[in-house]
This record gives C-alpha cells, structure tokens and sequence, in this order.
C-alpha cells in the first residue's frame, strides 16, 4: 500500500491559501491517489462545533487554546489517521502551525504551554508528533490582507482583528518556520493568482519528486 501523505496549508485570513488546495488535490487526483481534503479547526461533526465556538464566542485564552486541541484530537483520531494508514493523501486547510501562530503569536498565550498540549494531542508511539510532511506557507502582509478581506463574507472574531493582531500571527509562523524549517515551504502570497499557482504546484511536485526517490 502506497503511504499516507499528510500536508497543511497556512496563513494569516486573507492569504488565498483555500483557493489554492483543490488543485493541489487534482495534481494528487492524477497521479492515482485517493484524497482527503479537510480543515481545522474542523473536520469531524463535532470539531466543527467547536469550530463555531472559537470563532464566533469570546473566551479566556486557555480555553480557546484547549478549544483547538480537543477539536484537533478528534480530528486525528476519526479522520486523519484513519486516512494515513489506508495510504491516502491528507490535504488540511491549517493544523497545529495555526494553533501557535494565533493562539501564540496573536493572542500572545505561553508558546510552551501550547508545545505541551502538542505533545499530548499529537503524540505517537516511540515518542514521535504528528506532524504535516510538507506545510505550504501562504505568507502576505497584513495590510493586504485586510484589503482582499474588506469585500469578503461577514467576518469572525479572529477576522475582525486589526492589522497588528494579523502582524503577530504572521510572526507566529515565521517562529515555527524557524522552529522546523524542513517542513517548510514559504509562499509569497502577495503575487498574482497565477503566479501563487504556479509556485504552489512547483513545491508540491518537487516534494513530491524528492518523497518518491
């Protein structure tokens, strides 16, 4: 059986990463494989419940933390593992990255505190985490993000934020590049749809090409 493949998309609200993970999924498609697409927080009926909570309620920020990782935990256990061990493609819109860079970098919440909530949730055996193989990082800069997001539907809470909160985030996932830089792939999301497209489908296939060797 073909191995699983496990790769999240990430970026501030506004970057255009969602547009882009259905061609992604077609570049799997043709070469055979099966594929999940799923998002986070989400993907489960009862992560996504949850999902309504933390966008749309206000709440301590341990407990939105905590939010995040229940809904996380299901998530691996009802969907994503599952989809791993029967060798399918896993394409998630966010993960864990996310949880640091908003919950850490804009909500300012202890960055060990949430590596230790990482380590329960996502923990394997051996001692391993769960991680994306490959993470595809739509970086862009706030200001334009608000722009591109002035015209959207109605927004959330975490939507609602000023550009400095979206500043921070972005510093969030900067630190967890630099954290795990090998599972990293930085995406100028301030380029034409295009251009974003093409870069996107380069870095899948040339990981791709560097998996299968």
């Amino acid at each position: 059986m073909t191995r699983g493949t496990f790769i999240s998309f990430e970026g501030i609200d506004g970057a255009g990463k969602s547009t882009h993970i259905a061609r992604v999924a077609q570049l799997f498609r043709e070469a055979g494989r099966a594929v999940v697409l799923t998002r986070e927080p989400g993907g489960t009926p009862l992560s996504e419940k949850l999902r309504e909570m933390v966008l749309h309620e206000p709440m301590d920020a341990l407990t939105e933390a905590l939010l995040m990782f229940a809904a996380r935990r299901e998530h691996l256990v009802q969907v994503i593992e599952p989809a791993l061990a029967r060798g399918d493609a896993v394409l998630c819109d966010r993960f864990t990255d996310a949880t640091f860079a908003y919950q850490g970098g804009g909500r300012g919440f202890d960055w060990q505190v949430l590596a230790q909530l990482e380590r329960m949730v996502q923990g394997l055996p051996g001692g391993a985490l769960r991680q994306p193989e490959l993470t595809v990082w739509f970086d862009l800069d706030p200001h334009i993000a608000a722009q591109r997001l002035a015209s959207a539907r109605v927004p959330d809470k975490f939507e609602s934020q000023p550009a400095d909160f979206f500043a921070a985030v972005r510093s969030g996932y900067a630190q967890r590049q630099a954290e795990m830089p090998s599972r990293f792939a930085r995406i100028d999301a301030a380029q034409s749809l295009e251009a974003v497209a093409a870069q996107v489908s380069r870095v899948v296939t040339d990981w791709l090409n560097r998996k299968a060797t």
